[in-house]
């Protein structure tokens, strides 16, 4: 029972792409390999992986991991990161929580919906998912003459270093995963 199968769990008996195999392997690989994230790495596994298309001929990975193990993934995302980027050459990796979105109750029902399954809450989350390990410190949304929206993101200057690179990818990732037009700057800081 010691293989990369284990690595990915699917809902109802669904099997696992060749790509997300892949992944499951890389995850599989790092806790064989890797002595700094072997005993992290253990107890965690993944959902699903998905590859997509960036402009400028890049490719992102993003991986979703159940909303559970979300904790134990953020005390060693950079590190994880920066292997499977390894192992996937050229390939941006992004982690983001499996979340669930509900649909309103229906008029005269009894059932509440809790915030963290509405929409917004969904989309916020993911939001911080995809800019992870950068911190949002700002929002503004600015609507166009024809109605469009969008949403300027502001990330803390701190993690520049790590995340600077990626900003394409954020945008176009959670572009993918929404629908949402989002533009990610720094502040800039007045000396």
């Amino acid at each position: 029972m010691f293989t990369a199968r284990r690595k990915i769990q699917k809902d109802k008996e669904v099997e696992p792409t060749e790509f997300e195999d892949s992944v499951a392997q890389a995850f599989f690989d790092l806790e064989n390999t890797n002595q700094e994230l072997k005993s992290d790495l253990k107890d965690l596994y993944i959902n699903t992986a998905v590859q997509y298309d960036i402009a400028g001929n890049k490719k992102a990975v993003v991986i979703h991991v159940p909303y559970r193990l979300r904790k134990a993934y953020r005390k060693i995302h950079v590190r994880l990161v920066r292997e499977l980027e390894k192992k996937f050459s050229g390939k941006d990796v992004i982690l983001v929580a499996t979340r669930r979105i509900l649909r309103p109750p229906k008029k005269g029902s009894a059932v509440v919906r809790p915030r963290s399954r509405t929409l917004t809450a969904v989309h916020e989350g993911v939001l911080e998912d995809v800019v992870y390990p950068a911190e949002i410190v700002g929002k503004r949304v600015r609507y166009r003459i024809d109605g469009a929206k969008i949403i300027k993101i502001f990330l803390d200057p701190k993690e520049r270093n790590n995340t600077e690179y990626k900003l394409e990818t954020f945008t176009a990732v959670y572009r993918k995963l929404t629908g949402k037009d989002v533009v990610f700057e720094y502040p800039v800081t007045e000396a």
